[in-house]
């Protein structure tokens, strides 16, 4: 049953004591992320849960957390433990750590739940505090004031502001102790976010989520859906998100997705006890089953007619640990998404398993939410499955489209091609026509049609449009006229004409030469088709206008791989400054290529770095957030940048792994991707 044992798992190392606190990210998704809250019991993976351990009923042990299941920090009731003697006087004496026998980080609630529950609680503001303090949890929580549902605004926003009002004295009390500053609001969006901006302006490490027991109870998924994006960007997107008290496994995809990071949840065993599963898709009544619905370790080699003919004691204990099992293993799920770059994908999977929960994911992508769309990896690849609407829904596709029509642009042509009628690759039969076509008109636009929208032939191998899986019947119709009317309208471009041609056409040269009023004469030369390229591409990835594009095109010298693909970009010298990506269609720039772009009028966003980072980002190190000395605002989130010395000298280019305004907040943790640093300068002018 264990996966660990107490000699293989020790105790954890605390880190160092400027650390206690920090919070670091690892890995992102949109807005999911990957991190680690530093504290003084080891480090704490996120996103993960807490499972809530009662110190007067363990069903499972917090000793049996630790080695069997390798759970990194849990959360129990201070107030609980206040309330009894026999609790209070052994943590006073020995820690909590002692109390629960357990050695990993421990965070603890103060008592508002219980408030909610029983209408009040005996214990004051600071004397709470004081008492996490005292018996030395990791994470403590102030005594805030619980919202419900029911409540109306007056009395909705009275909590926010009675919460707000104790902060000051609770940051004062706890003496630099790690903790929680819950954000209230109720079922109210514009009190959701004031909470949150109030609270973010205190020095808190982990702000929870609060109030959202009842919400999740009534299966108002939709409401919840609305509170995290009305309360996540308006957080310091440093400190970590809880949302409190939730801990069934099917709400994690969606709530990972919206950038929580931390669960809690006494459901493991309160389900355990009234003979319930948790699962993915939700809860199944254990009374009447004969196979496990999932087959985790704890019950592998048992049927569930067994598990029923044990006491109650130990029958209660094994559907706990299916429960918790089950719950650890979907939030390894979504942490492998988030890695993979699919967490949206198995949300909006998991989302139809549920009607409370797909009413809610109908919710957040009907919003095209621009805080989501925003933070969205475009340069992801993989095959993408096509739905109808996905254009309008999907985050990513939605980014996609908005980089492709923000930032190509195409002055009004005469006449246009748009081709249709297979999915990619279309180089595989389209570029020698290209080349006849390059060799009577140079200029005539050329686009594709995809499901999601019309894209230039010169980025016919980009993320996503070139990875959709749809069925055929989709590239093989003829587009219809609003449809290509609407992508002419986003893309800019207002031809006098344009021809629609099926690629599998067998006469295809010979309409396309009588709409260009041209006879067919030799092949161009495949640069040209490189140069196209190149100059698309340094449109949608470094911003730069296709005017300050031309010279250096019309110059450079390409290296073709075996597959007739350019895989390197060479200046007139011979220095390597760019390199199309061969599997997402993106194109990365060498330190070279981002000299070069540093001396462009229209160039990708900068980053400033000190005088400590600046040696080693020469050498293509990764700029480490703490060493950011300022940015440009408008830098998003997998933005090619240009990182410049404190003299304002280029020496690096690189990719962003955050928004601009988390470059300068994080302390810990990478803030620019390096590709490449500009290490000898002698001869070069890389001032800007």
């Amino acid at each position: 049953m264990a996966a660990w044992n107490i000699d293989e798992r020790p105790a954890p190392k605390p880190c160092k004591e400027n650390d206690t606190g920090v919070f670091e990210i690892t890995c992102r998704d949109g807005r999911a992320r990957l991190g680690k809250i530093h504290t003084q019991h080891g480090i704490v993976n996120t996103p993960c849960l807490l499972p809530v351990i009662n110190p007067n009923i363990q069903t499972i042990t917090p000793r049996d957390m630790w080695t069997d299941y390798g759970i990194e920090a849990l959360i129990t009731n201070s107030y609980v433990i206040w309330k009894h003697e026999h609790l209070k006087t052994k943590a006073l004496a020995d820690g909590v750590h002692a109390l629960l026998d357990y050695p990993g980080a421990i965070m603890t609630d103060s008592g508002t739940f219980q408030s909610y529950i029983y209408g009040d609680v005996e214990v004051g503001v600071e004397e709470i505090i004081s008492f996490q303090r005292n018996i030395r949890v990791d994470i403590g929580t102030m005594l805030d004031v619980f919202s419900r549902p029911d409540m109306d605004e007056n009395e909705v926003n009275y909590a926010v502001e009675e919460t707000y009002n104790r902060a000051k004295t609770s940051i004062e009390t706890a003496k630099g102790m790690m903790l929680n500053g819950p954000i209230q609001g109720g079922i109210f969006p514009d009190l959701r976010r004031k909470s949150a901006l109030l609270m973010g302006e205190e020095p808190f490490t982990i702000h929870p989520i609060g109030g959202i027991v009842p919400i999740m109870e009534q299966h108002m998924y939709d409401k919840l859906a609305e509170i995290i994006l009305e309360t996540k960007p308006n957080l310091p997107a440093h400190r970590p998100t809880h949302l409190f008290g939730c801990g069934h496994p099917m709400l994690f995809p969606m709530a990972i997705a919206l950038g929580i990071d931390l669960f809690d949840s006494a459901a493991y065993a309160l389900f355990a006890r009234d003979d319930r599963l948790l699962c993915p898709w939700g809860t199944e009544k254990f009374d009447r089953m004969t196979e496990w619905p999932i087959t985790v370790p704890c019950v592998q080699s048992i049927t569930p007619k067994q598990v029923r003919e044990m006491s109650k004691e130990k029958k209660t204990e094994i559907l706990a640990r299916f429960n918790l099992e089950v719950t650890l293993a979907e939030l390894s799920r979504c942490r492998q998404a988030v890695r993979d770059g699919r967490i949206w994908d198995l949300a909006k999977r998991r989302s139809k398993q549920h009607p409370a929960l797909k009413k809610a994911w109908d919710f957040i992508e009907n919003q095209q939410n621009q805080w989501i769309i925003s933070s969205q990896n475009i340069s992801n690849q993989g095959g993408w499955i096509y739905e109808h609407g996905s254009e309008k829904s999907d985050p990513r596709i939605i980014k996609s489209l908005q980089n492709l029509h923000h930032k190509w642009g195409h002055n009004d042509p005469e006449k246009l091609i748009i081709f249709y009628g297979t999915p990619s690759p279309w180089r595989m039969k389209l570029n020698e026509l290209i080349l006849k076509i390059r060799a009577m008109n140079e200029k005539v636009p050329i686009l594709i049609t995809t499901p999601i929208g019309l894209i230039p032939y010169g980025i016919e191998d980009l993320h996503p449009f070139a990875h959709i899986e749809a069925e055929e019947e989709i590239w093989t119709n003829p587009p219809k006229k609003g449809f290509i009317e609407q992508q002419l309208s986003a893309l800019n471009i207002k031809p006098k004409n344009h021809l629609i041609a099926d690629i599998n056409q067998e006469n295809l040269l010979e309409n396309i030469c009588d709409y260009l009023g041209e006879e067919i004469q030799k092949t161009a030369h495949r640069d040209v088709l490189f140069r196209e390229q190149l100059s698309d591409k340094m449109q949608l990835f470094f911003g730069v206008d296709p005017e300050e594009s031309a010279d250096l095109v019309a110059e450079v010298s390409f290296i073709v791989g075996g597959t007739g693909r350019a895989r390197n970009v060479l200046d007139s010298k011979g220095n390597h400054l760019f390199s199309p990506s061969l599997t997402n269609g993106s194109l990365a720039a060498t330190a070279q290529g981002g000299l070069w772009l540093s001396k462009q009028s229209s160039r990708p966003p900068s980053v400033v770095v000190d005088e400590h980072a600046e040696p080693f980002v020469r050498k293509g190190r990764n700029v480490f957030h703490g060493f950011v000395l300022s940015v440009d605002e408008n830098l998003k989130q997998g933005d090619i940048c240009l990182i410049y010395n404190q003299d304002g000298e280029y020496i690096a280019v690189g990719k962003a792994e955050c928004e601009a305004n988390e470059m300068t907040l994080f302390k810990k943790g990478i803030a620019v991707s390096v590709r490449d640093g500009l290490k000898n300068v002698e001869g070069h002018d890389s001032k800007t």
